[in-house]
Parts: C-alpha cells; structure tokens; sequence
C-alpha cells in the first residue's frame, strides 16, 4: 500500500518525531510508514487522517495484488 504520509508531513513542516508522539507510536513507526515497509493499523490510519484532517483514501493508496 502506498501513502501520501512524508508529503504530507513535510509540506506542513512536522518532523517525524513531532509526528510519531501525537500519534504516541515510535519515529522508526513513522518512518516505515513512509517508506512503505509498514502497513498501519485500522486505529493509526484514522488517527493519521484526523491528524491531517483528511479522509483515509486520501492518504492510503490501496493497490490490488496482481495474481
């Protein structure tokens, strides 16, 4: 799943570590989120896009598995 996460974060000026404690999880959360390594909880993705005042699929790109 892809993200609008780091692009979000930098264009508002907040800072991964600034980001990771009002969401109360770890930077290195944050940064595999970024990077795609990590796919959030259902809680995380609604905290996040509270957080950002936007809706999940505004943030989150889900992408169909090819089979």
């Amino acid at each position: 799943m892809k993200n609008k996460l780091e692009e979000l974060r930098k264009a508002r000026g907040i800072k991964q570590e600034e980001l990771a404690d009002a969401m109360q999880v770890s930077r290195q959360t944050i940064g595999s989120l970024e990077n795609g390594r990590y796919n959030p909880s259902i809680l995380l993705a609604f905290k996040l896009a509270k957080y950002f005042e936007m809706s999940i699929e505004d943030i989150f790109i889900y992408e169909e598995e090819s089979e």
